[in-house]
C-alpha cells in the first residue's frame, strides 16, 4: 500500500516544472491526480501519459467559477477531494516599486494571492465532505525576506503566509491542515527563463556557490516535502512554514577546509 491509495490530489499549475514533479509523484504514490492548469495543451498531454487515475481540468486560478468547476470535476471523477496543491503562481519583471506597472501589480497578486485565497475558499467544503485533508500552498524564500525589484511577487508570497495561518485556525476542527512551502532557486522555467517583460532569468545573475549546499534545488527536493506535509504522517502539523532552499536564507557559508 502507498500513501496515498484511494486519496484525490488536485495541484494547480500542474503541468509546469515544479506542478509536474508533484503530479508524478502523487501519481507513483497511489493518489487519483487532478492536473489543475490553464496551459489546456501541457496539462492534458500529462493527464494522458499518467492514464489510470489522472484527469486534466482547465483551471484559471484568478476565477472562481473556474475553480468550482475543478472541485466538481475531482469530486464526480475520483469521488472526492482530499490534497489541494496550491501550486501556481507568477513572477514580475524585475523593476523598482517606481517603475512597476499598477496592471503588473495586481496580475501577480490575482494569481499567486487570490488564486490561493479562491483554491482554500471552494475546496475546503470539498474536503469536509472528505473527512478531512491537507492544504499545501506554496509560497518562496521571497515571502520571508525582501528582495529589491520583486516587490509585486515579494508581496503575495507574505501574504500566503498569513492566509495559510488563518486557514488552519478556520479549518484544523474540521481535520484539514494547512501549511506552506517556500522553496528558495529551483532549477525550473521559472528560474530557468525570463518573466514576462523580463529580458534575462533569475539564474542568469544568481550563482549558489556562497550557500550551504550549493547548487541549484531541483523540483523533486520540492515533492518530498510536499508529499509528507500531504500524507498521514504530517496528521499533527498545521499552519507551519518549511523552507527548502540549500541554506540561501542563512547567508554564505563556511568553505570546506583541505582534507
Amino acid at each position: 500500500m502507498t500513501r496515498f491509495d484511494n486519496q484525490t490530489v488536485l495541484v494547480t499549475g500542474g503541468s509546469g516544472g515544479q506542478g509536474a514533479s508533484h503530479v508524478r509523484a502523487f501519481h507513483a504514490e497511489g493518489a487519483n491526480v487532478v492536473v489543475g492548469d490553464i496551459d489546456v495543451e501541457r496539462g492534458a498531454a500529462l493527464a494522458t501519459e499518467l492514464g489510470t487515475r489522472a484527469c486534466f481540468t482547465r483551471l484559471d486560478v484568478t476565477d472562481e467559477t473556474s475553480w468550482s468547476a475543478a472541485v466538481e470535476a475531482a469530486e464526480e471523477t475520483f469521488g472526492g477531494l482530499h490534497v489541494l496543491v496550491n501550486n501556481a503562481g507568477v513572477q514580475n519583471p524585475p523593476a523598482p516599486i517606481e517603475h512597476t506597472e499598477q496592471a503588473t501589480w495586481t496580475r501577480i497578486l490575482d494569481i499567486n494571492l487570490t488564486g490561493t485565497f479562491l483554491g482554500m475558499k471552494v475546496a475546503a467544503p470539498a474536503l469536509r465532505r472528505a473527512a478531512g485533508g491537507a492544504i499545501v500552498n506554496i509560497a518562496s524564500t521571497m515571502g520571508v525576506g525582501g528582495t529589491a525589484y520583486y516587490a509585486p511577487y515579494v508581496a503575495s508570497k507574505w501574504a500566503v503566509r498569513g492566509l495559510t495561518r488563518t486557514a488552519a485556525l478556520e479549518l484544523g476542527r474540521d481535520g484539514i491542515r494547512v501549511n506552506t512551502i517556500h522553496p528558495g532557486v529551483i532549477a525550473t522555467s521559472f528560474i530557468t527563463e525570463p518573466a514576462a517583460g523580463a529580458t534575462a532569468a533569475i539564474a542568469d545573475y544568481f550563482s549558489p556557490e556562497p550557500f550551504a549546499i550549493p547548487r541549484l534545488g531541483q523540483p523533486t527536493d520540492v515533492t518530498q516535502l510536499l508529499l509528507f506535509l500531504a500524507s498521514a504522517e504530517a496528521s499533527f502539523i498545521t499552519g507551519s512554514e518549511y523552507v527548502v532552499d540549500g541554506g540561501l536564507l542563512l547567508g554564505p557559508a563556511l568553505q570546506a577546509e583541505p582534507a
